[in-house]
């Protein structure tokens, strides 16, 4: 995640469900390809077109269900997504944030997540808020209206028209990981030289470890 998330400005997506499933959110036939990207068009795919997707599909000629929320030319370009209770649940792909970031979400807003889809999320840089349910009341009603609000990373709030709506929290270093844009890899290689010099400790300390002859 680069600085702009810092402090990000955007309109809200509604999906008033609870237990949002990875298999909703990308479907199994989707998965072969480990690119991260590519995946946006099938998002939601069962519940956002009448037939059944399958890859390398042509997707602007499939039928399209105009009542769901992604179809609907009022949310066109709204980047923010907010759900209800255990977003994320079922099997463990790491496709499922592939598939909400490479669509164009930036946060994803729920008032609880499943514990695999929630550290997927950290690891590939897509912010995923947890909030109490009276607020995500609130910010449903903020998305009938069309209302853009505010994710201050750095003072964790979040704001409408400048105007404070709440709190999230959100553990201290995994906010330091997304606002200096790391995954797991990049953690490591922040510490590359201390753990160069540790290898050489280690190899005088230890050589017969480091013997790889036959």
């Amino acid at each position: 995640m680069k600085n702009q998330y810092i402090f990000h400005s955007g309109r809200i997506i509604p999906l008033s469900r609870d237990n949002v499933d990875t298999d909703q959110i990308i479907p199994k036939q989707f998965l072969k390809s480990i690119k991260k990207s590519g995946f946006g068009p099938n998002l939601f795919d069962a519940w956002r077109y009448e037939d059944e997707g399958y890859p390398g599909q042509d997707n602007n000629n499939r039928s399209l269900k105009e009542d769901f929320v992604l179809n609907q030319d009022k949310y066109t370009g709204a980047d923010i997504l907010i759900s209800r209770k255990n977003f994320g649940c079922g099997s463990s792909r790491e496709h499922a944030v592939w598939s909400l970031m490479d669509y164009g979400f930036k946060v994803v807003i729920a008032e609880s997540f499943a514990d695999i889809f929630y550290n997927n999320c950290f690891n590939n840089g897509l912010l995923p808020i947890k909030l109490p349910e009276n607020i995500i009341e609130d910010l449903f009603l903020l998305s009938e209206e069309n209302k853009e609000i505010e994710v201050d990373l750095i003072e964790q709030i979040i704001l409408c028209g400048g105007k404070k709506l709440t709190d999230f929290d959100i553990d201290p270093f995994r906010k330091q990981c997304i606002l200096e844009g790391l995954d797991e890899i990049g953690l490591s290689l922040k510490y590359s030289e201390e753990i160069k010099q540790y290898e050489l400790k280690r190899e005088k300390e230890a050589p017969w470890i480091f013997n790889t002859d036959e």
